[in-house]
């Protein structure tokens, strides 16, 4: 009977559950500032982000490259962190920015933003990306990348004579 109590106890454990983080989604995208100001914020003065979080590297900068995160878990995951490594043109190294990531459970959605003087502009797209979301103890919990992110394996057969 204690072993099954033992693992039952361990099986709800917080800490244990957020392995079951995923990432649904992630969308890269370049917004102009103005694409966040709606009727709210003009009759409030403050920015309704319509439950989304939103990080930004220059937080008094709008405009920007974002990473739209949709995540998923079946328990809350406080003090994780985000870490985006961005390759650009023309750099032989990627960028590395680090957002907060306290994620509820269910589903969210939080914005990671480049801003200001973080981006070059609105013509610039990345070359290649990589997202992750890191738990407290530096576990990666969840990750994406896109395509060119790593290099294909080279092929070990050798070609047909």
């Amino acid at each position: 009977m204690r072993p099954f109590l033992l693992l039952t106890l361990l099986a709800l454990s917080p800490a244990l559950r957020a392995a079951d983080l995923t990432l649904v989604r992630v969308w890269p995208e370049w917004r102009a500032a103005e694409t966040f100001a709606g009727i709210s914020e003009f009759l409030t003065g403050r920015e309704n982000t319509d439950g989304q979080t939103i990080w930004r590297s220059q937080p008094a900068e709008r405009t920007g490259y974002y990473f739209t995160v949709r995540t998923k878990t079946g328990v809350a995951v406080t003090g994780a962190r985000i870490e985006l490594q961005v390759l650009l043109p023309g750099m032989e190294q990627p960028r590395t920015a680090i957002f907060p990531a306290d994620l509820p459970a269910g589903t969210h959605v939080t914005l990671a933003g480049l801003t200001g003087q973080d981006w070059p502009g609105e013509k610039t797209r990345p070359l290649a990306w990589h997202l992750a979301v890191i738990g407290l103890d530096g576990t990666v919990l969840a990750s994406e990348q896109s395509y060119l992110w790593t290099k294909p394996a080279a092929s070990v057969a050798a070609p047909a004579k």
